[in-house]
């Protein structure tokens, strides 16, 4: 069985021969094909293999980072050296269209909205970028990028009809991104034109090639000369090159095997492992690289859900292992992962499928930590593919079930190259939690070998895939093959440092191809023979790394996963144009660290690093330091360092534990203010917008009202909407029946005069409700008011072209007042002041609602609480309505360390068992950093990075509490406490602020 196998494979392998020597010397041997237009640059350049930047190959392997998701611009930097140090060579990255026209025409990118900052942090790390500017980009944002006053356009979006209204919005963005790409100077490599069209209505022409190919030349024409790219949200092959008119330059597509059912962490349902990649490739576009452009990183959570905790177990790093593996097994060499650092939906620019956090149980945690197993472990996996060339031409086999093991329990995909070949292996049941014992039966260029040679098996642990290398070379040493995973290798100049590594109590081989001399430095438990010509080596993986010296200058170092992961490979700064930039053959430094290393630079016999500790902690550079006399300073402190003969130098950080206090937000005094004054007697509304239009331009639901009732009608796209319907009693009416919609988990409470009548609280479900409200009895001739607060969360997204699902109304739907007419009701609707024409320009035109302390403009620093009442929102209010809190404090936090910090919330309950039903909006410094819902989470603690957060001097705090109950509500608890994942000693900074305008009166507010 065995000798059949490997007859099968060796006659595969004689075909797949010539199609991976299509590539000569690694360069590109058809850059322009028939049905391509003439490339604008030839800087950025492809084959079916790969991306060529300047002619080298290059493993584009990226995480997807949102500026717009983390608003201050000092910190993008520290994210960026976090990928960096990841071993990633790039980023794709979102531009939210509704930020930056939130009224139509008037294009505004500065600030926190400002990407030249997000630019010149990635030219400083080093990071390629994909630009994914939309117009669409769903994202779980706003109306999926799109702004508010679309929904007024009659034109279905995603269409050629829609193309003029996008016009503004990209020819601004191509003209910023235009500046920043490769052919400037910058880091912008490739452009995504649209996102995920992929699917539609039968009612609209799907595929739409006019529509696409407009898309393309606004982009074209506004200055774009970097390749194409797509992403398909399925392996459809749509607009792939020679499919006609919008073709893109290189087809991609999306992958999120595991769904998002974070509330079964551990649940792998069975045949959900994507095994057909590298067969519809073929098929659709056989020209192009394989592109993934995105795949699972995380998972989104909704309202109601189970916590980015849990899609952080679901998402873990055996998810990495097997599904990412799987990937490389079908050759991917554009490969993106979504999200590597997600960060929070601040200033209400998310979509009501989710709350404020935007963590996406991504390898960087919201609060930028990154202490998650998952980011270790994507560690060790880029970092090989940045040593290992081979692969970029490596050609997919087939995947088969026992084929070059002697198991069907093991599945196996080979990937042929020249002389390297690599095998990926998994279980068979890609699910399985079994440990399996094996051999991997395979040809090298010495002949047939069955591994391990010195021991019975190898072990494939339960949720766990290898890449096994054969005649792989390191430098001028060629491994005949090796069943430990490779981490990293480097060739310096006095010596070659190789470093593989295995799981806990697995038994690993490695066999170098010629026969030499050796020496066990460190360890023991390493058995070593020389079989036919080769050194075989042969050891069981423990927690203590063994060292081995082979021949003269070689260096193994063979060490546990989890050791594996305190190792890190910088890149010393090269010239240009290449800078920092990931390149072939880089000067690098490898070194044991613990937490993160950031940057590395040698000058003369002096190593300086950069990075962070969260205890005290050993360095170790095993290989790149100066061969002599070395120096070595941490964060610009010079450091007692040895050097041993073998030119490691080691020296010892000591982490000092911050010494600090945060004050206790409940002890402070806060200052409160009625925000629901419009249910008082007293209350002038004449300053609201009458909403008297009768008709809508609206789409996608025709008015069952006399006049619109929808918020985006009259330019209100966020935050709480406010309705006010004047009417002359006649004593007749005995109810009310409203039918409102704000998205999923919204709220709204109904008043008559200042009697409250009722409430919906919201659960996770349902994005639309109504309700039938008691009046109480009227005089007949008096006037009445009816008075109702809903809460908006966000507008829907547009996957599906021709649904127009951003234009869901958000507003009343209906309603009927028994025993009248609806015309007897006359009505003015409020939202945040100004709509449109937002006032808060720096914050941006989604961060403000319609709360009377947000239009006061009370929510921002230092508002004038002289004349308020003296409460705390742990006292709350006794009745259903609004109360605004504010609050100021000082922090002095130590310099040189990162304190992640968070608001923190604790339920409150009637009677010690229902929940109180309520509603908060946190504010800090003016900016909205969380939505809180009592009765439906499950967020109840909120980040808020510092920079936001004065660390340094006065900060103010805004609560809004939208009691909904009669009875009215409290929060138990507020506190601001460290996030819990660790106080880093840091030397990055200082952070500064953004910006952040205090309060002003403001004229026209009402």
């Amino acid at each position: 069985m065995i000798l059949l196998r490997l007859i099968s494979f060796l006659h595969l392998y004689s075909l797949c021969l010539p199609i991976s020597a299509s590539t000569i010397n690694g360069k590109p041997n058809e850059l322009v094909r028939s049905y391509k237009r003439e490339l604008l640059q030839d800087i950025v350049t492809w084959d079916e293999h790969s991306v060529f930047i300047r002619g080298e190959r290059l493993m584009l392997f990226n995480g997807e980072f949102h500026p717009f998701r983390l608003l201050v611009p000092s910190l993008w930097l520290d994210v960026f050296q976090k990928i960096k140090a990841l071993g990633f060579s790039g980023v794709s990255f979102y531009v939210d269209w509704a930020l930056v026209e939130g009224q139509e025409g008037n294009f505004t990118a500065q600030g926190i909205f400002a990407l030249e900052p997000f630019f010149e942090a990635a030219s400083q790390a080093g990071i390629y970028l994909v630009a994914r500017p939309g117009p669409y980009i769903n994202a779980e944002v706003s109306g999926g990028g799109f702004p508010g006053w679309l929904s007024r356009k009659s034109a279905v979006d995603r269409t050629p009809d829609f193309i003029p209204y996008t016009a503004n919005y990209v020819q601004n963005i191509a003209s910023i991104i235009a500046k920043a790409q490769i052919t400037n100077g910058g880091p912008v490599i490739l452009l995504q034109p649209e996102n995920e069209y992929s699917q539609s209505t039968s009612e609209v022409i799907f595929p739409d090639h006019e529509y696409f190919q407009a898309v393309e030349d606004q982009y074209r024409d506004a200055g774009i000369v970097v390749p194409f790219v797509s992403n398909d949200a399925y392996p459809h092959g749509y607009f792939a090159p020679g499919t006609g008119k919008g073709a893109v330059d290189i087809y991609g597509y999306d992958g999120y095997p595991l769904g998002f059912d974070c509330a079964n962490p551990y649940t792998w349902p069975d045949n959900n492992l994507p095994t057909y990649y590298h067969a519809l490739h073929l098929q659709e576009s056989p020209s192009t690289p394989q592109t993934i452009s995105e795949f699972q990183g995380g998972s989104f959570d909704p309202w109601g859900g189970s916590s980015f905790t849990k899609c952080a177990e679901l998402l873990n790093e055996e998810f990495e292992r097997v599904f990412y593996k799987n990937d490389y097994s079908v050759g991917v060499t554009i490969f993106s992962l979504y999200m590597v650092y997600g960060g929070t939906n601040a200033i209400k620019l998310g979509h009501p499928g989710g709350y404020t956090s935007y963590d996406y149980g991504a390898m960087i945690a919201e609060d930028r930590t990154i202490t998650r197993e998952k980011y270790s472990e994507a560690k060790l996996e880029a970092n090989f593919f940045r040593v290992s060339p081979a692969y970029l031409t490596a050609v997919p086999g087939n995947l088969s079930n026992g084929s070059f093991v002697n198991t069907d329990e093991i599945a196996t995909t080979p990937l042929f190259g020249n002389l390297t070949n690599f095998y990926i292996v998994r279980h068979t049941a890609y699910n399985s939690l079994d440990s399996t014992s094996y051999r991997l039966e395979v040809p090298t260029s010495a002949g047939n070998v069955s591994i391990p040679q010195l021991s019975p098996t190898l072990t494939l642990n339960g949720r766990d895939s290898k890449i096994h290398v054969t005649d792989y070379e390191v430098g001028a040493t060629k491994i005949l093959y090796t069943s430990a995973e490779i981490f990293t290798w480097k060739q310096f100049t006095s010596k070659t440092v190789l470093v593989l590594y295995g799981g806990f109590n697995e038994t690993h081989e490695v066999a170098f191809a010629k026969n030499s001399t050796y020496r066990v430095l460190e360890g023991n438990g390493v058995l070593v023979k020389t079989m036919s010509g080769a050194l075989v080596v042969n050891w069981a993986v423990t927690p203590s790394r063994k060292v081995l010296q082979v021949g003269n200058d070689f260096y193994v170092y063979l060490l546990a996963r989890n050791d594996a992961y305190n190792y890190w490979v910088l890149d010393l700064p090269g010239p240009a144009p290449a800078y920092n930039y990931t390149v072939p053959n880089v000067s690098s430094v490898i070194v044991r660290a613990g937490y993160l290393l950031r940057t590395a630079v040698v000058n003369g016999n002096n190593l300086a690093l950069t990075g962070d500790l969260n205890s005290t902690t050993v360095i170790e550079v095993i290989g790149g330091a100066p061969d002599r006399n070395a120096s070595l300073t941490f964060n610009g402190k010079h450091l007692r360092s040895l050097q041993n003969e073998l030119g490691v130098i080691s020296a010892t950080v000591p982490y000092v534990v911050p010494n600090f206090t945060l004050p206790n937000l409940t002890d402070l005094t806060w200052k409160s203010i009625d925000s629901l004054p419009e249910i008082r007697p007293t209350y002038n509304d004449s300053a609201w917008t009458n909403a008297d239009s009768p008709i809508s331009n609206n789409t996608v639901r025709n008015l069952t009202t006399p006049t619109s009732l929808y918020g985006s009608d009259y330019g209100f796209n966020t935050g709480n909407l406010l309705f006010r319907g004047h009417f002359i009693a006649t004593g007749n009416e005995s109810s009310f029946y409203i039918q409102t919609q704000g998205g999923t988990a919204y709220g709204v409470s109904v008043f008559l005069n200042d009697t409250f009548l009722g409430s919906w609280p919201g659960n996770d479900a349902q994005s639309a409700y109504n309700q039938t409200l008691t009046l109480p009895n009227l005089q007949a001739g008096q006037p009445a008011v009816l008075t109702v607060l809903q809460d908006h969360m966000g507008l829907n997204e547009d996957g599906t072209v021709g649904t127009d699902e951003n234009k869901f109304p958000r507003g009343i739907l209906n309603y009927v007042l028994v025993g009248r007419n609806q015309s007897a009701i006359t009505w003015r609707i409020t939202g945040n002041l100004g709509g449109e024409d937002y006032r808060d320009k720096t914050r941006g035109p989604l961060n403000e609602g319609g709360l009377y302390a947000e239009r006061q403009g009370y929510h921002l620093p230092n508002p004038p609480t002289s004349s308020w009442t003296t409460g705390k929102p742990t006292d709350g209010i006794s009745s259903a309505g609004v109360a605004f809190y504010s609050v100021n404090f000082r922090l002095d936090l130590p310099a040189g360390y990162d304190i992640p910090l968070a608001f923190q919330f604790t339920n409150a309950t009637n009677n010690g068992s229902n929940v109180m039903n309520y509603r908060s909006q946190l504010y800090v410094n003016g900016y909205d950093f969380g939505k809180y819902v009592s009765n439906i989470g499950p967020q109840t603690i909120f980040p808020v990075p510092e920079g936001i957060l004065n660390y340094h001097g006065t900060n103010t705090v805004g609560l809004s509490l939208w009691a909904l109950d009669a009875t009215g509500a409290k929060i138990d608890n507020i506190r601001l406490a460290p996030t819990g994942n660790g106080l880093i000693q840091t030397a990055y900074g200082p952070i500064q602020l953004s910006l952040m305008p205090a309060y002003t009166p403001r004229a026209d507010a009402y």
